[in-house]
């Protein structure tokens, strides 16, 4: 059979990547061409589009590249036309796939979404759109079923992804070993979002003498685009390899997003940074209405991390938070006892990954 899947950024590019392969063990003559990046490609896809030229972040950011976006869409139209895929699978990226989501019915190609836009966030009236368009919502938070309750449209929650995941790079690589002082930064997955915290996040290494710091490199970005930022920094390297990095790490400054999730599952204690441009932040924080941005906090329903976003984003308030997360044991152990609470809420019976595919193989049969 044949499937044809959006991601657009790099946790869909993961996320997206482990349904092909669950895909690939229950359909043995599965082909699948998608929107993603270098892991998806790993996992025996066609690649169509890669991420690196997809991922635009904030509302202004959305409106300056606007006519690319609509070149994308129609182009995306046209390939899936050409593809007559038996089933199409959007994962995440909501302004791009909600449009291409309502393309489709027309079409009557068949729909599923896996990993649901946040629409419990903001833009809650999206809700009639998934309701209209999309055939199948399978969800990763078990708020999220609880959610769609609320409006009478069934979803199918499977457990999240990240926790097998993690867990097996944690029992795989169970060699390596802490390194004391060592503090990861992890300042996102795209060039716009790193041009604005990786900044910061390093001036706040001047006044921590005594630890090593490593930057974590993006999938989709090239080393040399780093280098401009480490120039005046001769004692902080780039790794490659972001699970590697968390193994050995004692803290970690994370971008908000799925980073923030991962370094949880991890154990690491962390500081979540968060920054957009000031016009953007300003329309963002009148229509979202969530109490936290970071995931591990809106899923435990309390601060377990400390956020530091926009203007609170400053090199001496990042020091005193590490400060607090490397030093004082009881700050610690009340966050570690927090991801074991949070591990509990996220696993689910059987594999995510596997059950998300078992659900769309299985409705192509039908």
């Amino acid at each position: 059979m044949k499937y044809y899947l959006i991601a657009g950024e790099a946790s869909g590019d993961l996320h997206g990547s482990n349904l092909i392969k669950a895909l690939h063990l229950q359909d043995t003559s599965a082909s699948v061409r998608c929107w993603g990046g270098d892991k998806m490609e790993a996992a025996g896809a066609t690649i169509v589009k890669h991420i690196s030229s997809l991922a635009f972040m904030g509302f202004i950011e959305i409106i300056k590249n606007l006519r690319t976006i609509l070149k994308n869409i129609r182009f995306c139209k046209n390939d899936i036309r050409n593809f007559q895929p038996d089933v199409l699978v959007l994962i995440d990226y909501p302004g791009f796939n909600l449009r291409i989501a309502r393309w489709a019915k027309k079409q009557n190609i068949r729909t599923v979404y896996y990993i649901s836009p946040q629409v419990w966030a903001w833009k809650e009236n999206r809700v009639h759109s998934i309701k209209k368009n999309v055939d199948k919502m399978i969800v990763i938070f078990p708020f999220e079923k609880t959610f769609y309750d609320k409006w009478n449209y069934e979803v199918e929650y499977v457990g999240h992804p990240l926790v097998p995941v993690v867990e097996n790079f944690k029992k795989d690589h169970s060699y390596i070993q802490k390194v004391k002082g060592t503090i990861a930064l992890l300042p996102g997955s795209r060039k716009q979002e790193i041009k604005v915290k990786l900044p910061i996040m390093l001036q706040a290494t001047k006044q921590l003498p005594g630890h090593e710091f490593l930057v974590a490199k993006a999938p989709s970005i090239d080393a040399e685009f780093y280098a401009g930022f480490l120039k005046d920094y001769p004692n902080i390297y780039l790794f490659d390899g972001t699970y590697t990095l968390l193994m050995q790490s004692e803290a970690a400054l994370v971008t908000s997003g799925t980073a923030t999730l991962e370094t949880a599952l991890f154990n690491i204690p962390e500081v979540v940074c968060y920054k957009t441009g000031n016009l953007s932040y300003e329309i963002g924080r009148r229509l979202v209405k969530l109490k936290f941005i970071c995931i591990v906090n809106l899923i435990m329903n309390k601060e377990v991390v400390k956020e530091l976003i926009q203007h609170d984003l400053t090199p001496e308030n990042i020091v005193h938070e590490l400060r607090l997360i490397l030093t004082e044991h009881g700050k610690r152990d009340q966050i570690f006892r927090d991801y074991e609470e949070l591990r509990k809420l996220l696993r689910h019976h059987g594999d995510p990954s596997q059950n998300a595919a078992g659900i769309i193989v299985s409705m192509i049969k039908k």
